[in-house]
This record gives structure tokens, sequence and C-alpha cells, in this order.
């Protein structure tokens, strides 16, 4: 593997590492977005205000408290010192929207990798999401397999049985001369 895909492996781990699953969204939080932007979180948060109107509610949107605290916990961050406000969460869209309000090389370039991070996720999920229907399938013909299974086996019990009985059925056929009854 050469130096540069090690250094895209590392950059693309480190966004999936701030990727966060809140209210059934994935999205990413405005202070690790203003690290990998290179910027102070209260300069991209001026940024966003200034621009809210290109943010509606499913680009972007404020952490209640009761999420904020499920993230920390999650994370293990300390609860010491940090932030005074609630943090904004960035969907993919959001994200996307940020390189024009952030418009910088280093912005856009970590917008790209964003995106493309984002995409194989999303593709991702969708060959999981095959694998799962099929696994689901499996598991259903697997059930009424087992139903035929156990009714195989419990006409092979009663064949066995029936075997160590002895049958008081009378013959069928013709008896040669010398034959008893």
């Amino acid at each position: 593997m050469a130096k540069n895909e090690l250094k895209i492996l590392a950059a693309e781990q480190k966004i999936l590492s701030n990727i966060y699953f809140v209210r059934g969204l994935r999205v990413m939080l405005d202070e690790d977005l203003a690290i990998m932007y290179g910027v102070e979180t209260k300069r991209l948060n001026e940024q966003l205000k200034r621009n809210l109107n290109r943010f509606p509610k499913d680009f972007m949107f404020k952490l209640t408290p009761k999420e904020f605290e499920n993230l920390r916990s999650q994370n293990a961050t300390s609860s010491w010192g940090g932030r005074r406000t609630l943090p904004y969460a960035f969907t993919e869209q959001g994200i996307a929207m940020l390189s024009s309000i952030l418009n910088s090389e280093i912005a856009i370039a970590v917008n790209i990798r964003i995106i493309r991070v984002f995409t194989k996720l999303r593709e991702y999920a969708l060959t999981h999401k095959d694998i799962l229907i099929q696994l689901a399938q499996l598991e259903k013909e697997a059930k009424s397999n087992s139903k035929d299974i156990e009714n195989i086996f419990l006409i092979l019990k009663e064949l066995v049985a029936a075997q160590g009985k002895p049958t008081t059925r009378s013959r069928i056929g013709y008896r040669r001369r010398d034959e008893k009854d």
C-alpha cells in the first residue's frame, strides 16, 4: 500500500470516528468539523449564524442536552471544562453546504473527503441491507425445513419403535408345500 493511500485511509478513519447517529441521522458535530477545517468552533458557528437561511432543519440542528449527554457518555469525554453551548449537528447535506460558507482550500478538500466517506457509508449500508434480506429469507426457509425435519424424525421414531414389535399380519402370496403356517 502506498504512503498516499495510507494517509487517505487514516483521514477517512478519522472522519468515520466523528460521525454519530442522532435522531436517526448520520451527523458530524460543529466542534469536530472545525478541527478538521482548521478553524475555531466559535468562528465556524459565527459563519453559520450569518448564513442560517442555507441550513434548513434537515441540514443542521442543535443537539438537546440529553442528546449531548448521550454522546459524551458514549465517547467517555470529560465533563470538566469544555463547551458552554450545545453543539450543532450537521447532516451530509449540511456539511456540503458548509463548504459554501467556509470558502478555504482546506474546507473544500476536507468537505470532498467527508462527502466521499458518507457515500461509502451509504453504499456499505445498501450492500449489507441486501445481505440482511438474504439472511432473513434463509432463516425463513430453515424454519420451514426444520418442521419438515421434525416430521421426518417423528416418522422414523415410529418406524424404529414398530420394528421392535412382532407383526401379526397374515402372509400374502403362495406357500410352498413344505412350509408350515
